[in-house]
């Protein structure tokens, strides 16, 4: 008894971050009572194929499979699998990770695995696109199974599905662009100057995010020129140190270079120095708090780094499971993009970073 309030209360925290949750939290409050007093039965009716689960008898382990995304233990990955692990320990579920190389197809074949294992919950990626993974929700859906996403959004499927526990839990992707682009411009970008952000431009949603830097920076009058991430750069960063040391080689004047591709993040301090560049000459905007970014923004060579809290992204995908699972909540859109990380506070954070949390 004293781990579910234990639980219960770790739950209540996380909802009531969040604006207009309050009434989800007392409902679930509410079930909790009942759920100790009478059958579930009485709690809901039977639930069409539309509606959420039944809740999970208790002492049965729920089992959910989750897309973490890069490789295993990557900068970019770290702490969103630790707060998978995290909430997965505190909730007693057995979780089942999954690694794609940010490879959407792999994606794709992961979520086909996991359905056929039909588990109690499967967390997503948006990175394939809607039309990619519309008809692998339907499926999943069919066979009960509860499904949220994560890092990358999927609208409409969540607008169909939420009532039944699709929810999201990552970054704006506009917005956290964008923002990244304002910090661009604060740390000295000029009107006329030149810049390129480089990123993933030829993925459907996933391009949202450049864009955004790209919005702001041509809102404070600098020239934005665009360079697509291949294949063999999305899947290791390091092959893009030629190609942005040619690229700076045949546009000396360029005066930032913008990205929302983590892993890129982590190497532009290297294309900088291979480039000949000092810290300071060329303004950078970038993802994420690997070891690398945190050491390129103490040099100097990083001017901001948008933080979405990978951590976050972790954990509450597998709590939104639990919390449809046991007492039928909807899905919560968690917006998880709240800053940046600049010289200004690098020193606050990197404790939590060198610990895989942030």
């Amino acid at each position: 008894m004293k781990r579910l309030f234990l639980i219960m209360a770790v739950v209540v925290v996380a909802l009531t971050v969040l604006s207009g949750c309050q009434q989800a939290v007392t409902q679930a409050a509410n079930v909790e009572a009942d759920t100790r007093s009478s059958d579930a039965a009485d709690v809901a009716e039977e639930p069409a194929a539309d509606v959420a689960e039944e809740p999970a008898v208790a002492g049965e382990q729920i089992v959910v499979y989750m897309q973490m995304g890069g490789q295993q233990g990557d900068p970019s990955t770290l702490a969103r699998t630790n707060g998978a692990k995290a909430a997965a320990e505190a909730l007693g579920i057995k979780l089942i990770e999954q690694y794609s190389g940010w490879d959407p197809q792999v994606m794709i074949d992961q979520f086909k695995e996991a359905i056929a294992a039909e588990p109690d919950g499967i967390v997503i990626m948006g990175h394939p696109g809607e039309d990619a993974m519309e008809s692998l929700v339907d499926q999943a859906r069919e066979l009960g199974i509860i499904v949220t996403s994560g890092n990358n959004p999927l609208p409409n499927i969540e607008a169909k599905y939420q009532t039944t526990g699709f929810g999201y839990a990552g970054a704006d992707l506009h917005a956290g662009g964008y923002l990244t682009g304002t910090a661009m411009v604060a740390a000295g970008l000029q009107e006329g100057d030149k810049a390129l952000v480089y990123d993933i431009w030829h993925q459907e949603g996933r391009s949202q995010s450049p864009q955004g830097i790209k919005d702001a920076l041509e809102a404070a009058g600098v020239i934005v020129d665009t360079l697509d991430v291949t294949d063999d750069v999305d899947k290791d960063a390091s092959n893009a140190i030629p190609i942005l040391t040619a690229y700076l080689e045949a546009n000396p004047d360029t005066k930032a270079i913008g990205t929302q591709h983590g892993n890129i993040t982590a190497v532009l301090p290297q294309v900088l120095e291979a480039a000949g560049k000092a810290p300071g000459d060329v303004i950078v905007g970038g993802i994420d708090l690997s070891p690398a970014t945190i050491d390129g923004i103490k040099s100097g060579y990083i001017s901001a780094s948008f933080d979405q809290v990978l951590y976050l992204q972790g954990f509450f995908p597998v709590q939104q499971i639990w919390l449809t699972k046991m007492y039928m909540i909807p899905g919560l859109h968690i917006d998880t993009g709240v800053g940046t990380v600049t010289p200004d506070n690098v020193a606050e954070i990197e404790p939590l970073i060198k610990q895989g949390i942030r």
